[in-house]
């Protein structure tokens, strides 16, 4: 499949796998690249510079194909700018940023062969970036998982109003795991696809807790809930006790403050790490209803090809 984002990006096919803080490393990514897809390592959940270093080495050893190192810049992360100049230093094909104002990161790689993307939630957002100088957004709907957006606006919704915007490629994320969602984001305008939650539940995604992914197989429409909306950082994470005591204590006004160890990357790694589910929370889309099975990285690619060749049939006969 020949799109603008997979001469952008030379990839085979128009999948990008999401950043996934604390998960998205070496394994995954390089299966996602060997499918023909575009994986990424997160960068700002590593322990420091050189485990950044370490892990694009790793990922070199993998794959020889194109890969990517996101950087998630949001409020209470640390400073980023050394672990954009490792990026730079052993020569990564894309960087993306999700989180927070990219001027900083797209400033540091302007002038190198870094393709750069950057993930929105919203048109004025969209608009900004591409003026920045990113070469593809990424527009992720209401519907996603992890930090969202501040306007309850859907992707089917969002997607076509970015396009229509702006210049440079779109990719549509938020809602979509399969050959389905790709055809309806092409047919949207987008250029390609993010995919987060649907890369937790595959066999390559090592970090990820066994009763995380059965929990995902578990989801339907009413297992994900947003939290973390009284500090306007909406986030989308599935329902448990851990994340009903989040919504209680936001109800009573408790602020950062008394929030902050329930929100914590700690409390994080306690379920998708350790699976301990009634101590911890965790990401996830609302596409979490639509898992059924946790393949390997290349089986989900092969399951989403026949699916785009049996809609392409289907609108032949159109």
């Amino acid at each position: 499949m020949k799109t603008k984002v997979t001469e952008l990006l030379d990839i085979e096919w128009p999948i990008i796998q999401g950043g996934l803080a604390h998960l998205a490393y070496a394994d995954l990514a390089a299966a996602v690249s060997n499918a023909g897809g575009l994986g990424q390592i997160t960068a700002m959940s590593l322990p420091s510079d050189d485990a950044l270093r370490d892990e694009i080495h790793k990922v070199k050893q993998l794959t020889d194909k194109p890969f990517g190192v996101n950087f998630a810049i949001g409020q209470g992360y640390r400073s980023f700018e050394k672990r954009v100049q490792v990026a730079i230093d052993e020569g990564v094909p894309v960087i993306s940023v999700t989180g927070g104002n990219p001027k900083p990161v797209l400033d540091l790689v302007e002038g190198t062969s870094i393709k750069r993307l950057v993930l929105v939630a919203a048109k004025r957002q969209a608009i900004k970036a591409a003026e920045l100088g990113a070469d593809a957004v990424m527009v992720v709907g209401h519907e996603g998982g992890g930090h969202l957006g501040r306007d309850d606006i859907g992707t089917f919704v969002l997607t076509p109003e970015v396009v229509d915007a702006v210049d440079v490629p779109v990719i549509a994320s938020g809602g979509i795991s399969d050959g389905r969602g790709l055809m309806a984001a092409l047919a949207l305008g987008a250029e390609g696809i993010e995919m987060g939650t649907r890369f937790i539940a595959t066999l390559e995604c090592v970090h990820a807790h066994e009763e995380y992914k059965q929990a995902l197989l578990k989801a339907d429409e009413k297992s994900t809930v947003v939290i973390k909306e009284s500090l306007n950082q909406p986030a989308r994470a599935l329902k448990n006790e851990w994340t009903e005591r989040i919504l209680q204590l936001e109800e009573q006004e408790v602020g950062y403050e008394g929030l902050k160890d329930y929100i914590s990357g700690q409390a994080n790694k306690r379920y998708i790490h350790d699976g301990i589910d009634s101590d911890g929370f965790a990401w996830a889309g609302q596409v979490s209803m639509r898992i059924q099975d946790v393949p390997t990285v290349l089986q989900l690619f092969k399951q989403i090809k026949n699916e785009v060749k049996q809609i392409q049939m289907k609108w032949s006969n159109f």
